[in-house]
């Protein structure tokens, strides 16, 4: 499949903005899930909340990791419009999926698998960027981790700073400052999430010639990308909500404050350097610190382990139906 029709092409690109869309859908619990648990704001104020600094974000960042995802995993010159086709149902389908399911699973390596998949049903694993994809596969470990240790950190200076204040003070305290962490997540996530979808649409672009001849990402998809994103995060995942704001762990807005904090920073350095993180996999890590420095077993353990296993097979599941679909296009 080389060059397509103009209004295939504006199919295509209609169909990774609804993969942003869901993308905003499935992971507006990672924006809200604690500050809604913490009761700090109800939950439609906690929606447009994030979706406003969900929308923001590309003011605040580069295009760093929509430059991976476009070139960095598999390689931009075998991709064609089928090869993208693939990778957003690959996405699409095991994001919804998920979502229905009530588990938090990663929109980021749905489409990474999705894209895999559908790379190699095209050329093989020869298609393949190892590089961008080893970078990815170890952020998976070390973005939960991170995560942790950086709220388990916060937790410590926030009982160390609060040694003299009241619980009642404490507790007006980091009401207000949830607020601020919450809009410090938001942002990261749209930093994040949002330029793996302007990765996808510039490298079609890239492979219809009509980026000029070298990648990069135009003004209108960075501005489309984070519109839908943010409008998907407006109409809120709520099955998700409740599984990281309650059944993780129970969190106070001290907590809710660390385990934000810890993800946020979190986030920004993965962003900045281009690496493709799940925010599903920071804010769990994270969440998961602020319970564990309560006592291990305020963690329930196992639902945090169900969500691990459907980080493990989120790629090669990914990956799969994104073959399934490319292969589907060469009937055509």
């Amino acid at each position: 499949m080389g060059h397509i029709a103009f209004p295939l092409l504006v199919g295509l690109i209609g169909i990774a903005l609804l993969f942003d869309w869901l993308n905003g859908l499935h992971d507006a619990a990672n924006s809200i899930a604690t500050v809604v648990s913490t009761r700090v704001l109800k939950p439609h104020y906690a929606v447009a909340w994030a979706a406003f600094f969900n929308f923001i974000a590309f003011l605040f960042f580069g295009t760093h990791v929509a430059a991976t995802v476009g070139k960095g995993i598999v390689d931009a010159h075998i991709i064609d419009a089928g090869v993208i086709f693939g990778a957003l149902m690959g996405a699409i389908v095991w994001n919804v999926a998920t979502w229905v399911l009530g588990i938090p699973s990663s929109s980021s390596h749905a489409l990474v698998g999705g894209l895999i998949g559908a790379g190699t049903a095209k050329a093989g694993l020869s298609a393949i960027v190892w590089d961008g994809v080893i970078k990815t596969a170890l952020a998976i470990v070390l973005s939960p981790t991170l995560g942790l240790i950086l709220a388990l950190v916060l937790v410590l200076i926030v009982a160390w700073t609060s040694i003299r204040s009241t619980p009642l003070q404490v507790d007006r305290r980091f009401r207000k400052l949830q607020l601020v962490s919450a809009s410090l997540y938001s942002l990261g996530h749209g930093g994040n999430d949002a330029q793996k979808t302007m990765g996808i649409i510039a490298v079609l672009l890239y492979s219809q010639g009509m980026l000029g001849g070298e990648f990069h990402v135009p003004l209108w998809v960075v501005i489309s990308c984070q519109a839908a994103m943010g409008l998907g995060t407006l109409m809120g995942g709520w099955k998700i909500v409740h599984t990281m704001g309650s059944k993780i762990t129970r969190l106070t807005p001290p907590q809710g404050f660390c385990a934000e904090t810890g993800g946020a920073i979190t986030l920004f350095g993965f962003t900045w350097l281009g690496i493709p993180i799940s925010t599903t996999h920071t804010i769990t890590g994270a969440i998961v610190g602020v319970g564990a420095s309560r006592r291990m077993s305020a963690v329930r353990w196992n639902v945090a382990s169900s969500i691990v296993v459907a980080w493990v097979v989120t790629i090669p599941a990914a990956a799969i139906v994104g073959a399934l679909f490319y292969e589907l296009t060469r009937l055509f």
